[in-house]
C-alpha cells in the first residue's frame, strides 16, 4: 500500500492542525460582510464541487420557484472539509453544511455556530472496500489503512470506528485527492464515502463492497449551520426561515418524485451524464433522500434535530478526545426555525411533483427496483 500519489498521512495532531488552519478570505471571491444582510443568502458545499445530485432540493426549489423572491447563491467552496464552517464563521457565507464531526472541530476552536436544519437525520457515511474484502462489521476494520478525500474527514471516521470498539491507534489515514481511484487500485484497505456517492462511484466503474453507516451507526450526519448571533436578528431569522422553507419544499418534492428531482438536478450539470446514467443518478438521489427522511416517526418535519441522537454523538467524541470539553446538544442545535420552514402548501408540492413532465429516459427508471436495493 505504498506509492500513493499526492497524499498526506494523517494522525490526530495533523488532522487538528489542518482543521485549525484558516481559509483565506479571498478563497471563493468573497469579502467579509454577512451576505443575507446585503445580498443573496449564500450556502457553501462541503465537497469542493456542486456537480452532484446531492443538492437536488436546492435545484428543485430554484426551478419551481419555492424560494419566492428571495435571492440565493450556492458555492462549491475550497476542497477542505472544514472550509464551509470557517467561511460561515468569517462572514463569507450564511450557511455551511458540515458533518457533526467537522462542526465539533469548529466549536472546539471557539467558532460560535448553531445547527438550525438537520438534513441528514441518519448516518450518511459508509466505508468502501475492494470487492470481496469487506469485513463483517466496523470492528473488523482494526489495523486498516483508510483513504480520505480531505484530512478533516478523520473527524467523521474516528467516532464511527470508536463506537464499534476499534482501537483508533491501529488506523492509518491517508489524504488522497482521488481517494476512490486509490482504493480501486489497491492502495488502501478502505475509503470513506457516503450515500449518493456510492451510486455515483458505481456509475464511474468502481465496483466496491460497503459497510453502510445507516446500518452500522446511530449517529446524526450533516446539517445546515449559521452564526449563532444571527438568531438574535429578527430580519435574518425571517430571511433564513423563508430560505429553509424553500429547501423543505424541494426535499418533499424529491421524496414524492425522485426521478423528477434527479432530472432537475442533472439538468444543472450536463457533464454528470458522462458519470451516471438516469437510473444510477436516481439511485444516488434516493440513497440520500432516504436518510433525509430518516426517523420520520419521531421527526415528522424536514430539518428537525433529534437532540438525544446529537447528544450521544457529542458524548462519544468527547470520550475519544476529539473535543476537549463536553458539549450539550441543546447548546449546539436548535429547532427554532423548523416550524416556519415546514409551513408551506404541501398539496401544491405534491401536485407539482406528480405533475412534473419527465423525459423518456427518466420515465423508464424503475423506482421500485431501486427501492429494493436501498
Amino acid at each position: 500500500m505504498s506509492n500513493l500519489l499526492t497524499t498526506t498521512t494523517l494522525n490526530r495532531r495533523r488532522m487538528l492542525q489542518i482543521s485549525a488552519a484558516g481559509v483565506a478570505l479571498s478563497a471563493i471571491g468573497m469579502n467579509t460582510r454577512a451576505f443575507a444582510q446585503s445580498g443573496p443568502v449564500r450556502w457553501v458545499s462541503p465537497r469542493g464541487s456542486l456537480e452532484v445530485v446531492d443538492d437536488f432540493a436546492y435545484w428543485v426549489a430554484k426551478r419551481m420557484g419555492y424560494f419566492g423572491d428571495l435571492d440565493t447563491s450556492v458555492e462549491a467552496g475550497p476542497p477542505d472539509a472544514t472550509a464551509a464552517i470557517k467561511l460561515v464563521d468569517q462572514n463569507q457565507s450564511d450557511f455551511g453544511y458540515p458533518s457533526p464531526g467537522v462542526l465539533s472541530l469548529g466549536l472546539e476552536q471557539g467558532m460560535k455556530l448553531k445547527s438550525v436544519f438537520h438534513i441528514m437525520a441518519g448516518d450518511v457515511f459508509d466505508f468502501a472496500f475492494q470487492k470481496g474484502k469487506a469485513p463483517a462489521d466496523l470492528k473488523g476494520m482494526e489495523g486498516m489503512t483508510i483513504v480520505l478525500g480531505s484530512a478533516g474527514w478523520q473527524s467523521i471516521a474516528d467516532p464511527m470506528l470508536a463506537a464499534a470498539g476499534v482501537d483508533l491507534s491501529t488506523i492509518k489515514y491517508v489524504e488522497v485527492a482521488g481517494w476512490g481511484q486509490s482504493l480501486a487500485q489497491g492502495q488502501a484497505d478502505a475509503a470513506l464515502t457516503w450515500e449518493g456517492l456510492r451510486a455515483q462511484w458505481r456509475g464511474q466503474g468502481f465496483d466496491f463492497d460497503y459497510l453502510l453507516g445507516k446500518n452500522a451507526s446511530v449517529f446524526p450526519a450533516n446539517s445546515f449551520v449559521i452564526r449563532a448571533k444571527d438568531l438574535d436578528d429578527p430580519a435574518l431569522v425571517e430571511t433564513y426561515t423563508k430560505y429553509l422553507r424553500g429547501w423543505s419544499m424541494g426535499l418533499e418534492f424529491g421524496w414524492l418524485n425522485p426521478a423528477a428531482a434527479t432530472q432537475i438536478a442533472m439538468d444543472e450539470f450536463p457533464g454528470l451524464a458522462t458519470q451516471m446514467d438516469p437510473a444510477t443518478a436516481v439511485e444516488s438521489l434516493m440513497q440520500q433522500s432516504g436518510l433525509m427522511h430518516a426517523h420520520w416517526d419521531k421527526r415528522g418535519k424536514w430539518g428537525l434535530h433529534l437532540e438525544d441522537s446529537w447528544q450521544s454523538y457529542f458524548d462519544a467524541i468527547h470520550k475519544i478526545g476529539q473535543i476537549s470539553q463536553p458539549l450539550k446538544a441543546g447548546d449546539v442545535v436548535t429547532n427554532a426555525l423548523i416550524d416556519g420552514a415546514n409551513d408551506f402548501d404541501h398539496a401544491k408540492v405534491k401536485a407539482d411533483a406528480e405533475g412534473f413532465e419527465l423525459r423518456d429516459e427518466y420515465k423508464a427508471v424503475d423506482i421500485a427496483a431501486i427501492e429494493a436495493t436501498l
